[in-house]
């Protein structure tokens, strides 16, 4: 009994959350050293390109760019959204005195005592506020492209497509770690039936999230990697 109440969550819990932050910190070595064999490289290649094109021809193109960029704010908003509409459910959860684990007791395994259910929810609402938090960042810096990538030809040369690349470019970046927040919660809240299914959860997700990542079939991977590298140090 004592197994069936603690030591699964000891033991499949981190081992699942190990799972997911090491194929994160192998996706975030192949961006950083191989960018083009990766969607998130990919895709920063091409949004710098982007960027240089629009702001060269602006004024046949800023109505492009303001709706292009105005549907990535609503993609943010919408996560943020969700992310801040969880965490207050999950804090309505946490502070109400009705006790929601006792039908749950007989059919999940895991412990089921006030501190592990305090722990479950407590790491949900964690997760989900980090979230938020880098959505909202995310909405910052691409509001600001919204506005300089329409400022006009500056002879002091002061709003550069550079600068405007790398400021959205940070956008993009604090997108993505939220919506990898927002995906790292999920087995989480499978926790609230018991540590096997995070688990089983925690190894299914890796190869989705692969075949999202990776680039398959591509043999561009070793081309331009020190103009990439220098791309996203400056990220």
């Amino acid at each position: 009994m004592e197994w069936r109440k603690v030591y699964l969550d000891l033991i499949l819990v981190p081992l699942g959350f190990s799972i997911t932050m090491a194929y994160h910190a192998w996706l975030w070595h192949k961006i950083r050293t191989q960018p083009l064999t990766t969607t998130i490289g990919t895709n920063s290649k091409g949004r710098r390109f982007w960027v240089s094109a629009i702001m060269k021809d602006n004024d046949k193109k800023n109505i492009l760019a303001v709706q292009t960029i105005r549907n990535m704010i609503m993609g943010s908003t919408l996560m943020a959204t969700t992310s801040i509409l969880l965490c207050t459910g999950l804090a309505a959860v946490i502070s109400s005195t009705y006790s929601i684990k006792k039908p749950l007791n007989d059919a999940v395994y895991g412990g089921h005592g006030e501190f592990i259910l305090a722990l479950k929810y407590v790491t949900l609402l964690t997760i989900f506020l980090f979230s938020f938090f880098c959505h909202s960042l995310s909405i910052r810096f691409v509001n600001q492209v919204n506005i300089l990538i329409n400022t006009p030809p500056d002879p002091l040369a002061i709003v550069t497509p550079e600068y405007v690349s790398e400021l959205l470019e940070k956008g993009f970046l604090l997108n993505t770690v939220g919506n990898r927040l927002f995906y790292a919660a999920m087995p989480l809240l499978l926790w609230i039936f018991g540590p096997v299914l995070v688990f089983l959860c925690s190894v299914t997700m890796v190869p989705v999230l692969y075949n999202l990542d990776v680039v398959l079939g591509s043999g561009k991977g070793k081309l331009a990697v020190d103009e990439s590298n220098r791309d996203f140090e400056s990220v």
